[in-house]
């Protein structure tokens, strides 16, 4: 399945095979590409909890209205991101470059973020979202499909997961086998309505 493929066929299941389990191997190959996601600075501030607990689960699926999704998918992951990545020894995202790109690199993070608490969500929240998307497509072209949710109450995920004060959740992924086909979609806008050259 190529890109193109992956983009028109993925679609938000909600009914998964709960008896479907995905591979060890599988999940780590998906992660290790989801890490590949661009990120400004290369921060990385996206933080992920596979949740594989099933009482886990249950409680996260309570907190989510009942949402089959979140027990019956193989995948449950939870995407977080690193409000304070930026402060947290930021030499190591550019480790591989020149010293002196290094110290370009540091100086940059610390002007754009420091005193900056909106630019600190705003680029977790950027960050964390691509990767997600990388991981949906990735799922897709794997023959999974996923759900992405924002449909559950995050104070109570949050404490769920143990989630450090630092950090905010994104949102969570379901991945796993449809057992039922999702509806037809609602319907784009027309190109014309969100594609625009130059100004509005």
């Amino acid at each position: 399945m190529d890109v193109k493929q992956a983009i028109q066929t993925r679609r938000s299941v909600k009914v998964y095979d709960p008896e479907y389990r995905m591979s060890e191997d599988e999940i780590r190959m998906l992660m290790e590409h989801a890490i590949l996601s661009p990120t400004a600075f290369n921060i990385q501030h996206w933080r992920f909890v596979h949740v594989r607990d099933p009482a886990l689960r249950a409680e996260i699926r309570n907190a989510s209205w009942g949402q089959p999704q979140v027990t019956d998918a193989s995948l449950l992951l939870v995407v977080c991101m690193d409000l304070k990545a930026w402060d947290k020894n930021p030499q190591r995202y550019s480790r591989n470059a020149p010293p002196h790109i290094q110290d370009h690199m540091v100086t940059g993070i610390r002007q754009y973020y420091t005193n900056n608490e909106q630019a600190q969500r705003d680029e977790g929240m950027r960050s964390a979202s691509l990767a997600a998307m990388s991981i949906m497509l990735l799922a897709r072209e794997m023959g999974y499909d996923s759900c992405p949710m924002d449909g559950f109450d995050f104070d109570v995920v949050a404490r769920l997961i143990r989630l450090p004060q630092d950090h905010a959740i994104c949102m969570m992924i379901a991945i796993g086998k449809k057992m039922q086909e999702p509806r037809p979609r609602g319907g784009q806008l027309d190109l014309d309505e969100v594609f625009f050259t130059d100004h509005f």
